[in-house]
């Protein structure tokens, strides 16, 4: 629905002015006309002016304009909701992933996929097995992914400003995916270090706090960040493909950027396939330096393993250049629905909050 254009006439009258005008059609106008935008172009009628078009009230507000002021604290909202509810739904996949990760596994913890391997370890170790260290892991994805979407969302809208002004840039979606993971894994390494502990075959640890304990006596505070750079060399490349592809995707699936459950399901799982898949490698170091596997230290090397040269050249020194994409099966299954995850609870969650804080200052 057009609102009526007035003369000059019409609005020196003040927008409570007029018939038959209703007390929300006067608010809009006079929100309007102080802005003062809708003039007349110089050749038109002095004073004339064309009011915005209304919006359909059940489309709901464009959700990737948030209120200014509450951006950030919306971002870190849906961020946590996100990630808390990623690394829980899939937390048993993760399992599987990192025991079939292991360079030197058990004869009794070989896996030929990852059915398999979830079923016997249901079968031979309890129900619950699977699901050992999630608590901690939830506590760390909280946020580590709160932190990660709001630095996303802040640098891509200011390096898209800067490298291509009004539209979508690739090298700033890329750029804001590196950067805003340096703040993920600061935050979510130590929970990772715990949880991959707990998680391998015939772990030791039953309680995270044991392992905390454990771990810091035996290794020293370090421990829980020896795989940091690692981390960072395998996730920001991964983030970079992860955050490109997702946005690409986007423009074809969903050019308007509205609220699209199913576009950004399928976005996200074909984003986090591609990464997961072309990181495969690093993330196996990664598995060796926060378990420092027992079989694997005990293959002509001593001491702890530190530092990506050094997991690079266990790894290859234990299995070969197979080595390196041991359970990429695992990997790319558990990312394509955890991405999918991520990416839609992100987006749900930012258009609720998003439409919620419209709606109170609509009441206002």
């Amino acid at each position: 629905m057009e609102l009526e254009g007035r003369g000059a006439g019409g609005v020196a009258g003040g927008p409570a002015a007029g018939p038959g005008r209703s007390p929300g059609e006067s608010a809009l106008l006079e929100g309007w006309l102080q802005r003062g935008v809708g003039r007349g172009a110089s050749g038109g009628e002095a004073g004339a002016c064309r009011p915005p078009v209304r919006q359909d009230p059940d489309s709901g507000p464009d959700y990737e304009a948030l209120p200014a002021g509450a951006t950030v604290t919306t971002h870190m909202v849906a961020g946590a909701v996100a990630g808390i509810l990623e690394h829980c739904v899939m937390y048993p996949i993760d399992c599987v992933k990192t025991r079939m990760q292991s360079l030197q596994p058990d004869p009794a913890a070989r896996y030929r996929n990852v059915l398999e391997a979830l079923w016997r370890i249901i079968r031979t170790e309890g129900l619950w097995r699977p699901m050992r260290g999630l608590n901690v892991t939830a506590t760390g994805a909280g946020p580590a992914h709160a932190l990660y979407f709001a630095c996303y969302e802040k640098l891509k809208k200011t390096l898209s400003d800067v490298i291509h002004p009004g539209g979508n840039s690739h090298i700033a979606n890329g750029a804001a995916g590196c950067v805003a993971t340096l703040l993920h894994d600061a935050a979510m390494n130590p929970a990772e270090v715990v949880k991959q502990r707990m998680q391998m075959y015939n772990s030791p640890y039953h309680r995270v706090t044991d392992c905390v304990r454990a771990v810091w006596q035996n290794e020293g505070a370090g421990a829980f960040y020896r795989s940091y750079t690692t981390q960072l060399t395998m996730n920001v490349p991964f983030q970079a493909i992860h955050f490109m592809t997702y946005e690409f995707l986007q423009e074809h699936f969903n050019p308007q950027r509205r609220y699209n459950p199913s576009s950004h399901v399928l976005s996200g799982a074909c984003a986090g396939a591609v990464a997961a898949a072309a990181t495969t490698p690093l993330d196996v170091c990664k598995t060796l330096l926060n378990t420092q596997e027992s079989l694997a230290l005990n293959s002509n090397i001593t001491g702890h393993i530190t530092g990506m040269a050094s997991a690079f050249r266990t790894v290859y020194q234990v299995g070969g250049v197979t080595a390196y994409f041991r359970g990429v099966q695992a990997r790319v299954i558990y990312q394509i629905p955890s991405t999918a995850i991520a990416w839609s609870v992100y987006e749900f969650f930012k258009y609720l909050i998003t439409k919620r804080q419209e709606e109170w200052r609509a009441g206002k």
